[in-house]
C-alpha cells in the first residue's frame, strides 16, 4: 500500500526547461515513477535529444516568459487529449554581478524568467486543473529562497517571490483540489552552477558551509518531487521543501 502512494503511473507530468540539468534529472525521476513525462525548452533540437532518453517522452516547445505563447501551447495539448497532471515551474537563469554594477536588462530577464515564467505556465496550466478538480504544481525555489549571497541579489529576490507565489497558488487552488508546492535545492552540480563548481575555492567554501560536506547529485532531487506529484503528499500544500544536505538549518 505504501509504494502505491507514490506510483504515478497515468499520470502526465509537464517539466519546464527540462532538456538538461535539474529539470531533465527530475523528469526522468518522475518517469521512472511511472509518469508520461512532456519536456519543454524553446531550442526544439535539445528537446528531441532529451527526449530521445526518456522512453515515451512528450515534447511541447514553448517560451515561458511569454504569457500569450504558453496560454497557446497549453490550450493546444490539452485540446488534444493530453491532461497535464502535474506541473514542475523549474525554468531558471542566473546572473552574477555586484549589486550596485548589477545590469537593468539582466535584472529584467531574471524576472521574467525565474518568476514572471511559474505564474503564466501555472495560471495556464491551472485552469484546466481546476476545471478537472485535481494537479499537482511544483515550483522550483532554491535556498536563495530564505538566504543571501553576494552578486546575486535579483537572483534572490526571484526565489523569494517564488516561494511566496507558491503559498499564494496553495491559498487561492486548494480548495480546487490542487497540490500547489515548491522544492528548494541547494547547491547541485548542474549547468547553472558550472562556474562555481570549476572554482576550487567556492567548493572547499561549499563543503565546509554545507553539513552533508559536498554538492548535492542532481538524481537527489527526484525523490522530493515524486513525494511532492504523488498521493503520498494529498494533504500538503504551499510548503517549501528545502533539499539542501542541511545549509539552511546550520550557521
Amino acid at each position: 500500500m505504501s509504494a502505491q502512494l507514490f506510483d504515478l503511473t497515468g499520470k502526465r507530468a509537464l517539466i519546464t526547461g527540462s532538456s538538461q540539468g535539474i529539470g531533465f534529472a527530475l523528469a526522468q525521476g518522475l518517469a521512472a515513477a511511472g509518469a508520461k513525462v512532456v519536456l519543454n525548452g524553446r531550442d526544439t533540437a535539445k528537446l528531441a535529444e532529451a527526449a530521445a532518453r526518456i522512453t515515451g517522452a512528450q515534447t511541447l516547445a514553448f517560451d515561458a516568459t511569454d504569457h500569450e505563447a504558453v496560454r497557446a501551447a497549453i490550450d493546444g495539448f490539452e485540446a488534444q487529449g493530453n491532461e497535464i497532471d502535474i506541473l514542475v515551474n523549474n525554468a531558471g537563469m542566473q546572473h552574477r554581478a555586484p549589486l550596485e554594477d548589477f545590469p537593468a536588462d539582466a535584472f529584467d530577464r531574471l524576472l521574467q524568467t525565474n518568476i514572471a515564467s511559474v505564474f503564466h505556465v501555472g495560471q495556464a496550466v491551472a485552469r484546466h486543473m481546476i476545471g478537472r478538480g485535481r494537479g499537482k504544481i511544483i515550483n522550483i525555489a532554491s535556498v536563495q529562497t530564505a538566504l543571501a549571497r553576494p552578486s546575486i541579489a535579483p537572483y534572490t529576490a526571484t526565489k523569494g517571490a517564488v516561494g511566496n507565489l507558491t503559498k499564494g497558488m496553495a491559498t487561492d487552488w486548494a480548495k480546487h483540489g490542487l497540490n500547489c508546492n515548491a522544492i528548494a535545492p541547494g547547491y547541485f552540480d548542474t549547468p547553472l552552477n558550472a562556474a562555481l563548481v570549476a572554482d576550487p575555492a567556492f567548493s572547499a567554501w561549499l563543503e565546509k558551509r554545507t553539513p552533508a560536506g559536498r554538492w548535492g547529485k542532481v538524481e537527489e532531487l527526484q525523490g522530493a518531487c515524486i513525494f511532492l506529484a504523488s498521493d503520498a503528499a494529498s494533504f500538503v500544500n504551499g510548503h517549501i521543501l528545502y533539499v539542501d544536505g542541511g545549509i539552511t538549518a546550520s550557521l
